[in-house]
């Protein structure tokens, strides 16, 4: 079982994500709990007409807040999109979830893969801390995104092989589905 560098309060094991929080008032608790799948199954969708359609698959993302909430929950934004289709950057735009701090809402490229504002940890932990004022750490659906592009080898060939640009993250391949969990990290203190 692997743990995250810092306490989120996640564990992991086989792809799983659970988190387990009290809910205000009677004391519930909420379980989280996502597991990837690459496979290629397709819904069948049947069309008013009696024909049948295949419905691409699609691939949800959750995107967690970097500090719990008053009630000891992280507050979570949800997105879907259809595998292979977009961009992570484009998700987090269209869904209106903030990938820049303030030096990225400035100097970034607009997605051309040229200034690293947009660096994503696809990783278990964060290993390094992102220079930055945030960022976000990819815990669970690595394996639904794409390989590392030549822009990004190009512009991080120095850097851990767990880093990704946002812009050039395509989620999904159009044929696997399945959950891709992100956690925003709080600006570290130096």
């Amino acid at each position: 079982m692997a743990s995250l560098g810092f306490n989120l309060g996640f564990t992991f094991s086989n792809a799983q994500i659970q988190q387990h929080r009290k809910v205000s008032g009677g004391g519930r608790v909420r379980v989280i709990s996502c597991n990837s799948s690459s496979s290629s199954s397709s819904s069948q969708v049947s069309s008013p007409q009696g024909i049948s359609a295949a419905k691409p698959p699609e691939i949800e993302l959750e995107f967690f807040g970097p500090k719990p909430g008053s009630d000891g929950s992280y507050p979570v934004d949800k997105a879907k999109a259809v595998s292979g289709d977009k961009l992570l950057r484009s998700i987090m735009q269209d869904n209106k979830i903030e990938l820049y701090a303030a030096y990225g809402k400035v100097m970034n490229c607009g997605g051309g893969g040229s200034c690293g504002t947009c660096i994503v940890e696809a990783s278990d932990f964060l290993s390094y801390s992102l220079d930055y004022d945030y960022g976000f750490v990819i815990l669970d659906g690595r394996d639904l995104l794409n390989e590392r592009t030549d822009t990004e080898n190009r512009y991080l060939k120095k850097k851990p092989e767990s880093w990704r640009l946002a812009c050039q993250t395509i989620v999904g391949n159009k044929e696997n589905s399945g959950k891709v969990v992100v956690q925003r990290i709080p600006q570290w203190k130096k």
